[in-house]
């Protein structure tokens, strides 16, 4: 329930963003990039469904030298049904194990839980549609999103990345 009212503050922060801006009203979708090792860009990864089970490590935060966080998720039927924090953010050394995920836009407010897979590709897809500015990189071998940057502000710096690693399908 709070993940889909921080999705929809997440469509509101676009709609707004891109009512305000002096630009074109096209949506500003970024081509994913192939920088990340095994990653490649959507035209040339395998199509991704969801499988029915899985798990993975998602990192939270665009700077990799200090991540807002890294936790560890297993997934059902589309749903997270487990997920706990791994070690403490780099940001914060003394955090506990038991913090939630934190807010979505890293500022003070609601706290969400750990999306699926896809509920991350369905965040960034809805706020393309919505003006936002998504890079989705995918594996090169399955397709699964390895990187998701979602930003639906005009400030660079209001960037929300998701890095997906150890994904283990079954």
């Amino acid at each position: 329930m709070r993940f889909e009212r921080a999705l929809c503050a997440v469509a509101l922060v676009g709609a707004i963003a891109g009512c305000s801006s002096s630009s074109s009203d096209e949506p500003r979708f970024s081509e994913p990039s192939a920088t990340a090792a095994g990653a490649a860009a959507a035209g040339s990864a395998p199509a991704w469904t969801e499988p029915g089970g899985y798990s993975f490590v998602l990192t939270r935060g665009c700077d990799p030298a200090k991540p807002l966080g890294r936790y560890q998720a297993t997934v059902k039927s589309g749903q997270v049904t487990d997920y706990s924090r791994v070690g403490a953010s780099a940001a914060d050394p003394g955090a506990s194990a038991a913090v939630d995920l934190g807010p979505i836009t890293g500022d003070e407010g609601e706290e969400i839980e750990v999306p699926s897979l896809g509920q991350l590709v369905e965040m960034a897809q809805t706020s393309a549609d919505d003006g936002g500015e998504v890079n989705t990189e995918y594996d090169a071998t399955d397709g699964h999103p390895v990187k998701v940057t979602i930003n639906v502000s005009d400030d660079p710096g209001a960037a929300e990345c998701f890095l997906i690693s150890d994904y283990k399908a079954g």
